[in-house]
């Protein structure tokens, strides 16, 4: 019988090997954490008013119900972006635009 080498991994570590070779997979992913982060870090009172959020390249488009919401996000919209991509762990979002 032929020896094999024993060489351990993680599951988490073969994954993200996966994930980082295959880029249309890794987009689709970040497209997720980034919704996933909105929903996260701005919570339930403020997600009710989000209708649609969508990652496109590096800018996150944020559809909201309520126009006085809208405007009062947008005096803190560099605080919001930090806080994004804090929750999702990289410098994914670069610009926020709510609609």
């Amino acid at each position: 019988m032929a020896k094999r080498k024993a060489e351990h991994s993680s599951l988490g570590d073969v994954l993200k090997d996966f994930i980082s070779s295959r880029k249309k997979l890794s987009k689709g992913l970040d497209r997720v954490s980034a919704t996933d982060a909105w929903h996260q870090v701005m919570g339930d009172a403020i997600s009710k008013y989000t209708s649609q959020v969508l990652l496109e390249r590096d800018t996150l488009y944020v559809q909201l119900s309520s126009s006085v919401l809208r405007e009062e996000l947008s005096y803190g919209r560099s605080k919001i972006i930090a806080l994004l991509n804090e929750e999702i762990g990289k410098e994914l979002i670069k610009k926020l635009v709510l609609r």
